[in-house]
């Protein structure tokens, strides 16, 4: 029987690498309605951003960054927690932006200029429902475990940070949650998952609540992931909304709990905002897989510098060892010199990448 410190970096380190996986593939195709997206990158299963390779975007950056947070927070008693956890992801996100990172959110940003300005944490949100809060999320519902209320400070914490619609924290939920129950042994049977995560968003997030519970039947009825996201609004892309992105995302993976080239595709070839939903489905499906069962080739060609796949597993087990009382809680150094270079480099091919796109196939 697999112990209780190996399946929590089992959960972590997959987590993370799926986050990351799943962002780079989805990551070339983000923006472009579903046709477009077909007709441009007809093959979604691999990486198409540096002639064959893939490179993260903020969806990673954000969830390795909540680590760091989680792991400051872990060194303090759980009623402070929350409070550590939101000053000191704050205090990283301030130092991103100053990074220059090629993506960031309206809301994310304008956030970011606020806590600049002196706003704290506790309100330098914005009143938005994007889905930033939600690519923070799965890593949360790993860390906190069972414990629903010190999981729903944090998913607080992290949320308001940027995002004041409660529909943002209730999207949020629902993907800690759902990555939550993908740790756990027994198959996330669709119906019964659906109804887990609607019931935890009543009453105030009915509707979110009836969104997942209509994906969840699609998928106990055999619907695709794109036919699901036509029927609700999504046809030619999933926008960043998350009564769009979430539902979407659930679908994909309990769609494919534990197939995650299958999971991928299913959510990036719906088009739209498909690097934050594929990171989303990729932390989820490899929660529950863990690292030793991804395909080779989504590794293999992540070129990722200088959060590697290396360091990702480091900092993925450095959260698994939180639950032993005397393990080290200090954040995992990051290379700071070369993630400036590395920016720049990326900006750069994101825009020569933009300008290609403006090219045909339409």
């Amino acid at each position: 029987m697999i112990s209780p410190d190996t399946a929590l970096r089992h959960a972590a380190v997959g987590c993370l690498l799926g986050t990351a996986v799943g962002d780079a593939l989805g990551l070339a195709g983000e923006g472009l309605s579903k046709r477009r997206l077909a007709r441009v990158y007809p093959d979604s299963t691999r990486y198409h951003l540096l002639f064959g390779r893939g490179l993260c975007s903020d969806d990673t950056e954000h969830a390795c960054m909540t680590v760091q947070a989680l792991l400051a927070a872990s060194a303090v008693p759980r009623d402070h927690a929350a409070r550590v956890f939101a000053g000191n992801l704050a205090r990283r996100l301030r130092f991103w932006l100053l990074g220059l990172p090629a993506g960031v959110g309206l809301a994310t940003g304008r956030a970011i200029l606020k806590l600049w300005l002196g706003w704290s944490a506790e309100t330098s949100g914005v009143y938005s429902a994007g889905n930033g809060p939600a690519m923070r999320a799965p890593i949360i519902g790993i860390f906190a475990g069972e414990d629903s209320p010190y999981l729903r400070r944090l998913i607080r914490a992290s949320t308001r940070i940027t995002h004041t619609d409660p529909l943002a924290e209730q999207g949020a939920l629902a993907v800690a949650l759902a990555a939550q129950r993908a740790t756990r042994a027994d198959p996330p049977a669709a119906l019964r998952v659906g109804e887990e995560l609607a019931t935890a968003l009543a009453p105030e997030g009915r509707e979110l609540a009836a969104l997942i519970r209509l994906a969840a039947q699609s998928v106990h009825q055999g619907e695709s992931t794109p036919a699901f996201a036509a029927r609700i609004g999504c046809g030619q892309g999933v926008s960043g909304y998350m009564l769009h992105s979430v539902p979407v995302a659930l679908h994909a993976w309990l769609s494919h709990p534990e197939e995650l080239q299958a999971a991928l595709t299913a959510a990036i070839v719906c088009g739209g905002d498909t690097d934050s939903v594929a990171a989303i489905v990729g932390a989820l499906v490899g929660a529950r897989v863990g690292p030793d069962r991804f395909p080779a080739p989504l590794l293999d060609g992540l070129v990722e510098w200088p959060r590697t796949i290396q360091w990702l597993t480091l900092l993925g087990e450095r959260l698994a060892r939180t639950r032993t009382p005397l393990a080290p809680a200090r954040p995992l150094a990051l290379n700071l010199p070369g993630l400036l270079l590395r920016n720049f480099l990326f900006f750069v091919l994101v825009l020569m990448h933009g300008l290609r796109r403006l090219l045909p196939p339409y």
